[in-house]
């Protein structure tokens, strides 16, 4: 696959123009522009909204598995349930944020009904993993989503591979998507493994208890939904084809937002780069219209999103003329791509760290 290389590679991060020292923080003016707006404000009438028409959408599909009977004409029903699913998981992913309300007990709650009872995926496990991200995001170091695994972020991560690891990150842009089809899976074993470990983020025996106790209703529930209207082989189809397209969906929302951006790491002042210039150079927009909003949760906003990770979904389209002229004003670069151009850098920064292994495999 070496002749593809330059139709993948990824083009090169603008500099971004140094802060003075003594400047003063660059983030509170645009805090305080965002805060007049009104844009952190809640708006839980229209997650509430959100939540029914999706929970009536799964109803929905359900109700199709009904109709439909044990027959493998039920397979296709997995396609609108893994959409649904998706958005299950960004209502998660936004309670954990306090972005639905500022009531702590309710924002725990919801998300404990998305995550573990709805999706299968601990709560605190992810709270965890993703509040690191948020404070030192594509930090080799610090940010655990570029933490050297299935995939490597960076060429001196490839040093030590071998066996199976060093053929996927040879080939890790290529196999992207197919890998992503496990994500779905993953974030519950992930999940079912942190609450088994002794050292896992869990405060309390009751909260490990309480969150142990909803996975495991997940499981049973959902077994028993599918086994109950499809006969176990189709059952078995239809459980593998819902999670690896909710895995697929997932992949496609989270890929494009930080791979091959800015890396905090790689530069000598990069620790102390400030709130603003930390989440700005390190994060990437996807543009598009409401359609694109929807199918990507509103992390296609991933620098508001990440400047202001309370800032309600619905919000983050109004706060990006404020957040751009901003940036512009400070001489920071915005980054925001069109969807495929997004995946196209993205992918293209995966084959050129796993270049070096595919040279060597020729030599």
């Amino acid at each position: 696959m070496p002749q593809a290389t330059a139709t993948l590679t990824a083009p090169p991060a603008p500099a971004a123009a140094p802060h003075p020292k003594g400047a003063g923080s660059e983030f509170a003016p645009l805090l305080r522009t965002v805060k007049a707006q009104g844009l952190l404000d809640h708006r839980p009438g229209w997650y509430a909204r959100s939540i029914v028409a999706n929970l009536l959408g799964i109803a929905a599909v359900v109700t199709g598995l009904v109709l439909v009977g044990p027959s493998w004409w039920a397979l296709p029903l997995a396609v609108p349930l893994a959409l649904f699913s998706a958005r299950v998981a960004f209502v998660g992913h936004d309670a954990g944020h306090a972005q639905i309300t500022r009531n702590r007990g309710i924002s725990r709650l919801i998300q404990l009904v998305h995550a573990n009872l709805l999706l299968g995926m601990s709560r605190e496990w992810w709270n965890d993993k993703h509040n690191r991200h948020h404070a030192n995001p594509n930090h080799l170091d610090k940010d655990p989503d570029v933490a050297a695994d299935v995939l490597v972020f960076a060429a001196h991560q490839t040093a030590d591979r071998t066996g199976l690891r060093r053929w996927l990150t040879r080939h890790q842009a290529w196999l992207f998507f197919p890998l992503t089809t496990l994500e779905g899976i993953a974030l519950k074993v992930y999940g079912v493994q942190a609450l088994l470990s002794r050292t896992g983020p869990y405060r309390t025996p009751r909260e490990r208890l309480v969150e142990g106790a909803l996975l495991l209703t997940h499981l049973a529930g959902y077994a028993a939904l599918l086994l109950t209207l499809l006969t176990p082989l189709q059952a078995l189809v239809f459980a593998l084809l819902h999670q690896m397209l909710l895995g697929v969906h997932l992949g496609m929302a989270f890929a494009p937002n930080h791979k091959g951006m800015e890396r905090p790491d790689a530069h000598p002042d990069g620790d102390s780069w400030g709130h603003l210039r930390r989440q700005v150079l390190t994060s990437r927009n996807i543009r598009g219209g409401a359609v694109t909003d929807w199918f990507l949760g509103g992390l296609n906003y991933q620098i508001e999103h990440h400047l202001f990770p309370s800032l309600p979904r619905p919000h983050l389209r109004l706060a990006q003329p404020a957040v751009r002229a901003h940036c512009e004003a400070l001489g920071l670069p915005y980054t925001e791509t069109g969807f495929v151009e997004s995946y196209r850098q993205a992918l293209g920064h995966l084959h050129e760290v796993g270049a070096p292994l595919r040279v060597q495999g020729i030599a």
